[in-house]
């Protein structure tokens, strides 16, 4: 029996299983092939919410409850080697017993992780939103805080990096910790303060949306450090280039991601991210028989955009790469990656959230309007059904099909 290997259980992965089967079930050879997902957690993590207030399990989706349904096998196992001429993949229990799993059609969607740079101090010191155990333990060392005496810093938070995830971060960290200081005076003394690199808020985002962006951490009281670099964090703040002293309890890392390394494992060529390069058909450059899907792959979004490292790339890559895993198993031609239209929604804390459509991100629904879009999305959409119907499961490996019924 044919079998393919998906390596990643994130949104590529797990979307990248439902449309293999639902193509394999379409072609009437559903019989034929074995999958198998490889993931070190059991769960997906709805990671754009991670930035939020009191993360929980209801940021996460047991993958055993979609993959089960339809078939799939789930490896609960973590990837170390690829050996592209015997087609095995090595995997690592989390006992650490290592065995091989051999596949005709390799899917690598094994995700992105914060870039964290050699900068003195970061790695003791600086937290962040990047995994469901980072978000737990950031909510851990707030609720922390409220034991400890006051004093400099304690009410102060610092987030390094005004991308995307920063941006979202700084916005909601004014409400958190507002909630631990109370009424008064001490709400008073809170104080959120962004550091960006660049000289301008949201560098990648481009001129349209930032006006919006301002308004909303002005509004919000968001402090604002352009042009600066981070020299060194300890566990009472951090110094800026400039000779800034910031005091800080709270430092909190969001200065951009990097592709797994799971490329390297498979010695195909990646870009300055570590992601793959894929053709129209998602398969990797130099691997006849592999496929990328999600952050760790560089598709094409149109002739000029690159996907980016976000979910709903994932899913659409995931679905596309799925697809055309099976259909190269089965000797049909790729389907062409067709993403949907681009868009953003980029969650703006207390003062709401900014909506964007087309790549120069022109607004199109702010505040409280956002807001209300930010919550389907991050809510609704971007879920897998949980019905356990594998009717529902492949009906929303199609892009766009889940958000459709959910609407």
């Amino acid at each position: 029996m044919n079998h393919i290997v998906i390596v990643g259980g994130g949104f590529a992965g797990l979307w990248g299983a439902m449309a293999a089967v639902r193509q394999l079930d379409d072609a009437g050879r559903a019989g034929d092939v074995r999958l198998s997902l490889v993931s070190r957690d059991r769960y997906l993590t709805i990671r754009p919410r991670l930035h939020e207030a009191h993360p929980g399990e209801h940021m996460r989706v047991p993958l055993a409850g979609v993959l089960g349904p339809i078939g799939v096998d789930f490896v609960h196992a973590t990837a170390t080697g690829i050996d592209v001429d015997r087609r095995t993949v090595m995997v690592a229990g989390a006992s650490g017993a290592t065995r091989s799993l051999t596949y005709d059609r390799l899917l690598l969607t094994a995700g992105s992780q914060l870039h964290r740079p050699d900068v003195p101090g970061l790695a003791e010191h600086a937290r962040s939103a990047d995994t469901f155990e980072d978000a737990m333990a950031l909510e851990a060392h707030l609720h922390g805080l409220g034991a400890e005496p006051d004093g400099p810093g304690r009410l102060t938070a610092v987030v390094v990096g005004a991308g995307f995830t920063g941006i979202e971060v700084a916005a909601e960290m004014v409400t958190r910790l507002r909630e631990l200081a109370g009424d008064g005076a001490g709400a008073a003394r809170v104080r959120v303060v962004l550091v960006e690199r660049a000289d301008v808020v949201g560098p990648d985002l481009g001129d349209k949306p930032r006006p919006v962006i301002e308004e909303a951490l002005a509004t919000l009281g968001v402090e604002l450090r352009l042009g600066a670099t981070v020299q060194s964090i300890d566990q009472g703040g951090m110094w800026l280039d400039s000779g800034e002293r910031l005091a800080a309890r709270t430092v909190v890392w969001a200065a951009g991601l990097r592709a797994s390394p799971v490329g390297a494992l498979a010695s195909l060529p990646t870009d300055p991210l570590g992601r793959l390069r894929v053709d129209a058909g998602l398969r990797a450059d130099g691997g006849t028989d592999i496929f990328a899907a999600g952050d760790v792959a560089r598709a094409m979004a149109d002739a000029e955009h690159p996907t980016l490292m976000s979910c709903q790339h994932a899913m659409t890559t995931g679905a596309f790469a799925g697809i055309n895993v099976a259909r190269d198993l089965l000797d049909l031609a790729p389907t062409p990656y067709a993403p949907l239209p681009y868009q953003t929604c980029l969650d703006l804390g207390a003062w709401g959230a900014l909506y964007t459509r087309g790549w120069d991100r022109a607004p199109v629904k702010v505040g409280s309007e956002g807001k209300q879009m930010k919550r389907q999305i991050n809510t609704v959409w971007i879920y897998p059904p949980a019905s356990g119907d594998r009717r529902d499961i492949l009906a929303a490996a199609v892009p766009g099909q889940h958000r459709k019924a959910s609407t």
